[in-house]
């Protein structure tokens, strides 16, 4: 026969847990809520903790020991009493975990000092790097800089010279080192320059204005002389580089010389592509290598080569072959 069981003792197993009869936490039996919106299978919430019980929990359970204030302080270890992310420990002095001594923590900050080649590397490249931008700097000033200058100078001589001459202000016959007397005119190269007295870099050529060899050993005819070589020179490279492409100059090219009162027009006849800077004969009155065998009215235009050297030079020369009045208007080669 089988025993009845009373009503109340009913067996409410479920999985591997079972529910009924008196808790071991109290005599209440605990049955888990029903889902309003599901019937579906679900691991039921663990049962509340009774006042009865106690504050204190095994370490197993993950609860705290202690009171309420134990409680809170290891809910702010754990990210605060909101959820917040816990907030990372500050890291260790040592390994360990103890502070270091000082003599561990000198041994740490001399391995953290730079060594010396690490020093020395870096005091070298701060160098090369502050030579790279003067040396930059030197060359815009030289390429860019000094042209600027010398274009503005030359330009304030040579409106000067024109404006004396329309004034009907006088020139000496004698001109002083540095002082302008004629406007030289190379048509094909679009070269309009002062002529000064003298080829001092300081007083002519770096004011881009173009230097007659009239001083010294070098003195030179002047284009009024029945007879003679005029002698110039100008810069090729740089303050004004009114000469930096007088190789292009080909025979019968003209090259023309303004002064107060006449036009004096040259053609180009020869040139000396390279020859050393002492050569002082391609001056002379019948200049040797110019194809030139008589006394005659000759011009020479002397620069440096190759470019943005001054190694050798560069002769052009050409031969007089129109002396023209300004009262009779600009000779053809400038009004072509």
């Amino acid at each position: 026969m089988t025993a009845l069981r009373p009503e109340r003792e009913t067996d409410t197993s479920y999985g591997d847990q079972s529910y009924g009869g008196p808790s071991a936490l109290g005599d209440t039996a605990y049955l888990p809520p029903m889902d309003d919106e599901t019937v579906a299978l679900r691991i039921p919430d663990p049962p509340p903790i009774p006042a009865s019980a106690g504050t204190a929990a095994s370490p197993a359970s993950g609860v705290p020991e202690g009171g309420r204030a134990a409680r809170r302080k290891a809910a702010r270890r754990r990210g605060g009493r909101h959820g917040g992310a816990a907030e990372s420990a500050p890291p260790e002095d040592g390994p360990s975990g103890r502070p270091l001594s000082r003599v561990e923590a000198r041994r740490q900050a001399k391995l953290r000092k730079p060594s010396p080649a690490v020093m020395a590397s870096r005091a070298i490249g701060e160098v090369f790097i502050t030579t790279g931008v003067l040396m930059l700097l030197f060359v815009t000033y030289q390429l860019w800089w000094t042209n600027v200058r010398a274009h503005a100078q030359a330009g304030s001589e040579a409106s000067s010279l024109q404006q004396d001459w329309a004034s009907g202000k006088r020139a000496p016959g004698v001109f002083a080192p540095g002082q302008g007397f004629a406007i030289l005119h190379i048509p094909k190269l679009d070269v309009v320059a002062p002529i000064a007295e003298g080829v001092s870099n300081k007083r002519v050529l770096d004011k881009g204005m173009v230097g007659h060899y009239g001083e010294g050993a070098l003195k030179t005819a002047m284009p009024q002389d029945k007879v003679g070589n005029f002698g110039l020179a100008a810069h090729r490279n740089t303050h004004g580089e009114p000469f930096r492409y007088i190789n292009r100059l080909t025979a019968g090219d003209a090259v023309v010389v303004e002064t107060q009162d006449e036009y004096f027009v040259y053609k180009v006849t020869s040139m000396l592509p390279v020859t050393s800077p002492s050569n002082v004969s391609v001056l002379d009155p019948v200049p040797k290598g110019s194809g030139f065998t008589t006394p005659g009215r000759y011009i020479t235009l002397t620069t440096c080569t190759p470019e943005f050297t001054s190694k050798y030079r560069l002769i052009v020369w050409g031969k007089m072959v129109e002396e023209r009045p300004r009262s009779k208007g600009k000779p053809d080669a400038l009004v072509e």
